[in-house]
């Protein structure tokens, strides 16, 4: 059987045919549809579970195990396989990482390169990029990066543009935005990486208003 382009290995060029023979023989891998929180806090106490959901069916969220240790303002990302949470508050390293389509506690993945809370998470399906946050009472500006499938230490990827916590993160397949934040107050900047290319983030422009400890979502464009 012909070794099909998946959604986390694609090369080669493919004929529609082809494309639409491995999908109706069902040997086209899908990306899945589990969505995955962890980690927070439920006052007065800073938690370590982890649930999940099934994005195409509504309903309530079901357990799907635990992390390492309780904590809150970490940063997550992910591959099509892996889900993967760093950092947080009380303020740490750790790493820890869960196969998304099988539900169990997470494992050790390595550590970022400095300990901090308030950072924020970039991937595409095989790099993750952890950006700025916060060792009090100073904000740091640090950018490391892991390789998913591969446990293992994180790696300096480079500087934010300035010292950032708070701030919020998408990205495409190539690119990595980091948005707003707090730089000492609030900031309006976004700054942006290629996830692919080691480097410092370079200015994206301006959000419409200056905020920090908001989220983001994106497509692929």
């Amino acid at each position: 059987m012909a070794n099909y382009p998946q959604l986390d290995d694609q090369v080669g060029v493919w004929k529609l045919k082809d494309v639409n023979s491995a999908v109706m023989g069902g040997y086209w891998r899908e990306a899945g549809s589990r969505g995955i929180f962890s980690a927070g806090r439920d006052s007065p106490n800073d938690i370590n579970i982890i649930d999940f959901v099934t994005i195409t069916s509504a309903g309530n969220a079901t357990d799907f195990g635990d992390q390492s240790t309780a904590r809150r303002y970490l940063a997550g990302c992910s591959s099509f396989t892996r889900g993967i949470f760093a950092g947080g508050y009380p303020v740490q390293d750790v790493v820890d990482y869960v196969t998304i389509a099988s539900t169990g506690n997470a494992a050790d993945f390595g550590n970022l390169t400095v300990a901090r809370a308030g950072l924020a998470g970039i991937s595409n399906s095989t790099r993750g990029v952890f950006v700025g946050g916060r060792v009090p009472p100073n904000t740091k500006n640090e950018i490391d990066y892991i390789t998913i499938a591969s446990t293992g230490n994180a790696i300096d990827f480079g500087d934010m543009i300035s010292a950032t916590n708070g701030n919020s993160a998408m990205s495409s397949p190539t690119r990595g935005i980091a948005a707003g934040g707090d730089t000492g107050s609030e900031t309006n900047v976004m700054q942006f990486i290629e996830i692919a290319t080691l480097g410092n983030a370079v200015d994206f422009g301006d959000l419409t208003d200056a905020r920090r400890s908001a989220v983001g979502a994106s497509s692929s464009t």
